[in-house]
């Protein structure tokens, strides 16, 4: 994906390492690189039982340029450990960075697809690893795809999702139809190095909708993630009703805009979209999401927490850009996705209180919680009475000159829909940073609500019966208070349990492990 290259000074490694971690912004049990720049989750797996993440990375400042793959491992996906850089610019076709892809198993060989650029352009490359995958060398016939579909005239070209149908290779790159919206192009080969192309496997209509929608296509699709919900696998004949899902971010002239999904049917060389849905209500702050199945079988999907501060905020604090907590993605029983922290991270609580039993009236005496904290995590079970709304502050300081509200609201008559909504107008008293309202509905059947808050400094993580949220909030203050109240009806409070997070990580991480 793109971004504009920032042609900013660097600073000597060991400042930009203390300057990073010397920022109290700076979330400490989400993922993030040592300092310096990181964005989109590439490559997500688990090999020989170990999970890998790999990502976008310039360790050479908080901005966007001469991208590399950084690389961390974890046993558990709670604590990682950071590895040497897997991929670097060389001369050849990756000399301008190694852009967004995958990580594949090509009969026990580890196998990396990714984009690499050159002469302002991004076409696909292989690398291949040691059995370790700490170690990777490129392939001499890069650019394995030459270039993009002649006769048609794209937007943009790159991410890669690939996978394997019996003794077949597919393999999709994101791009967009210029004057018609965004689009994957499919190809296939038996050895990963030799592509034939099949076409483009489902083009959007850009046309349709408002530019400034929350579910708008764009005109490009970036890293594009095709998997089937249920049980089955793609091109599968199983007809268990199971969708296959198209995940893609919405591109439109450099501006990332937000991850979408269609449930559809995938088969032979096309995609039938059903319905569009959107994958995360915080918009570019959950983007260029990749899944992948784990030895458990389950869907583990993470995404990319972007800034909301400004390009020198970013420089001046030595990182930029947060890893999102690993989620696991369930089908639900409206054929929509679900989701879910991955139960892992619980390890990480300490400090348990507990509520419950409480009915809160609108305009009433907010509960006294005792919870307080900038790395939370919080569970709540409610039943709002319909045309009741609750408010729940983090990040606040006790007078609420600044605080940030996450509110649930039901609507007034008795059907089963309500609305999340995070309120960042008082999250931070730095005018300059992003506070635009995120919200999206919530199903409340019988008007009951399972809500998760995971609150680390700047990035917060909202689950309201399966649907997500997530954003970047800045507060100034160093606010650590949590307050609840309802803002309008009856809410039952059933019950409310917080922990404090620990840290993931101990002591100075070097920029090159």
């Amino acid at each position: 994906m793109t971004d504009p290259i920032h042609h900013l000074a660097t600073v000597p490694r060991d400042e930009l390492v203390s300057r990073a971690e010397a920022d109290p912004l700076r979330p400490r049990f989400h993922f993030v690189s040592p300092a310096g720049w990181l964005n989109d989750p590439n490559g997500v797996s688990q090999w020989d039982g170990t999970y890998h993440l790999f990502y976008q990375y310039n360790p050479e400042g908080a901005f966007h340029h001469s991208i590399q793959w950084g690389h961390a491992t974890s046993t558990d996906l709670v604590t990682w450990t950071d590895q040497p850089v897997a991929l670097s610019p060389s001369a050849g076709p990756d000399a301008e960075g190694c852009w967004s892809g995958v990580l594949v198993n090509d009969d026990g060989t580890p196998t990396l697809v990714y984009s690499g650029r050159a002469n302002e352009q991004e076409l696909p490359c292989l690398a291949v690893g040691s059995p370790d995958l700490l170690t990777w060398s490129k392939v001499p016939e890069n650019p394995v795809i030459t270039a993009p579909p002649a006769g048609v005239d794209i937007t943009a070209y790159r991410d890669h999702c690939v996978w394997r149908e019996g003794a077949t290779w597919r393999q999709l790159v994101g791009s967009g139809v210029r004057g018609r919206g965004g689009t994957a192009f499919l190809y296939e080969s038996t050895d990963l190095r030799s592509w034939t192309y099949i076409g483009p496997l489902f083009i959007g209509d850009a046309s349709q909708g408002d530019p400034a929608d929350t579910d708008w296509t764009g005109t490009m699709w970036e890293c594009v993630d095709l998997f089937r919900a249920g049980e089955g696998s793609l091109g599968s004949d199983s007809d268990d009703g199971a969708p296959d899902v198209l995940v893609f971010s919405a591109w439109d002239d450099g501006e990332t805009r937000h991850p979408l999904y269609w449930t559809g049917r995938y088969a032979g060389d096309t995609y039938t979209p059903k319905e569009l849905h959107r994958l995360d209500y915080g918009g570019r702050f959950f983007y260029a999401p990749q899944s992948f199945l784990d030895d458990g079988g389950r869907r583990i999907m993470f995404g990319w927490m972007q800034e909301g501060r400004s390009d020198a905020a970013m420089v001046e604090a030595g990182w930029s850009g947060v890893m999102s907590l690993p989620r696991v993605a369930t089908l639900a029983e409206d054929g929509t996705l679900e989701f879910s922290p991955v139960p892992e991270l619980e390890k990480l609580r300490t400090g348990h209180l507990h509520f419950g039993g409480r009915v809160l009236v609108g305009g009433g005496t907010p509960a006294v919680t005792r919870v307080s904290g900038n790395q939370l995590d919080l569970e709540l079970d409610l039943q709002l009475a319909p045309g009741s709304a609750l408010r729940l502050g983090v990040l606040g300081t006790a007078d609420g000159t600044e605080t940030t509200v996450i509110e649930l609201s039901r609507e007034t008559d008795d059907g089963p829909a309500g609305t999340l909504r995070l309120d960042r107008t008082r999250s931070s008293l730095d005018p300059a940073v992003d506070t635009e309202d995120k919200s999206g509905p919530v199903p409340m059947p019988e008007g009951r609500v399972h809500l998760r808050i995971l609150v680390d400094r700047s990035a917060v993580e909202i689950f309201a019966n399966g649907k997500p949220l997530t954003a970047r909030v800045y507060p100034t203050l160093g606010g650590q208070h949590v307050s609840l109240a309802a803002s309008a009806g009856t809410v039952r409070l059933l019950s409310l349990d917080a922990w404090t997070m620990q840290d993931i990580f101990e002591g100075s991480r070097p920029l090159f492990p």
